[in-house]
């Protein structure tokens, strides 16, 4: 089992930043070939995916509508994962999750939220105008 813990959310005024983190417990990384992703649900909205980080690390994938605005990145030794958001916008007001999912797929990061096995519990994520 995996068991992940995202921690700073908060609230933010439009145009700001939050870094977002993620850690893992009970498996790691690297051995056990994981894809790590962000993903955010809004009141009254469906899960959307965010970001994604490909194991074992490099290949990046993110969702239009903060492509350019945040970098996803992933820490192997310390089984973390990271989301820097910058310029957050009111719409970006949202609990964000962190996944895990194993593959057999080297850098190429899933952005399917079926095929993540393991999700946190999520943070939340405010952005005032």
């Amino acid at each position: 089992q995996v068991q992940l813990v995202e921690s700073g959310g908060g609230l933010v005024q439009d145009g700001g930043s939050l870094r977002l983190s993620c850690a893992a417990s009970g498996r790691t990384f690297i051995n056990d070939r994981m894809d790590m992703g962000w993903f955010r649900q809004a009141p009254g909205k469906e899960r959307e995916f965010v970001a994604a980080i490909g194991w074992p690390g490099g290949a990046t994938s993110y969702a239009d509508s903060v492509k350019g605005r945040s970098t996803i990145s992933r820490d192997n030794v310390k089984n973390t994962v990271f989301l820097q958001m910058n310029n957050l916008r009111p719409e970006d007001t949202a609990v964000y999750y962190c996944a895990g999912g194993m593959t057999d797929r080297p850098f190429r990061p899933s952005i399917r939220a079926e095929n993540y096995n393991y999700w946190g519990q999520g943070t939340q994520v405010t952005v005032s105008s």
